[in-house]
């Protein structure tokens, strides 16, 4: 059996997002190029400064602003972006959850074309509808990928 380029990219986001040590929501990013190489990945989590520490730092949703992690918590395309040597202009970027507005203008200014995600759990809100403003706007294409296999299994 051999994976398609789609389900291979977003397995590897898949699988980043499993690095994550957010309790309620695990995200994960992966860029890849026109030559189908990837760029880099990435994952929500603290600074990179803050990673021994990530335990002193709250990770909850609700509460007053500095005992949430929203604050803290960077997210994976940021993270992958920012984890990059290479030059995205061009590339593809595959999430497992729809860009927020913050990550979308890191987004436009790298210069990715395409976003791939599985998951749009917050559309309506503003910052979604922020971010489908902008990129219509800067010419990103956005598409939802649709999962044919659920469960991916590795024998060695």
């Amino acid at each position: 059996m051999v994976i398609s380029w789609d389900e291979y990219f977003m397995g590897v986001a898949i699988l980043s997002s499993l690095r994550s040590k957010d309790p309620n929501t695990q995200v994960g990013a992966c860029i890849v190029n026109s030559d189908k190489k990837i760029v880099s990945l990435g994952y929500n989590g603290m600074p990179i400064s803050l990673k021994n520490n990530d335990e002193i730092y709250p990770w909850s949703r609700q509460g007053d602003n500095l005992e949430t992690k929203y604050p803290y918590v960077v997210h994976a395309e940021l993270n992958a972006i920012l984890n990059s040597r290479a030059d995205l202009r061009g590339c593809t970027l595959y999430t497992t959850l729809f860009p927020c507005n913050e990550c979308c203008k890191a987004i436009i200014q790298s210069g990715i074309k395409e976003i791939v995600f599985i998951s749009n759990k917050y559309q309506g809100t503003d910052s979604v509808t922020a971010s489908m403003r902008m990129f219509e706007n800067a010419g990103v294409k956005i598409r939802q990928y649709e999962m044919k296999n659920k469960e991916i299994i590795i024998n060695l």
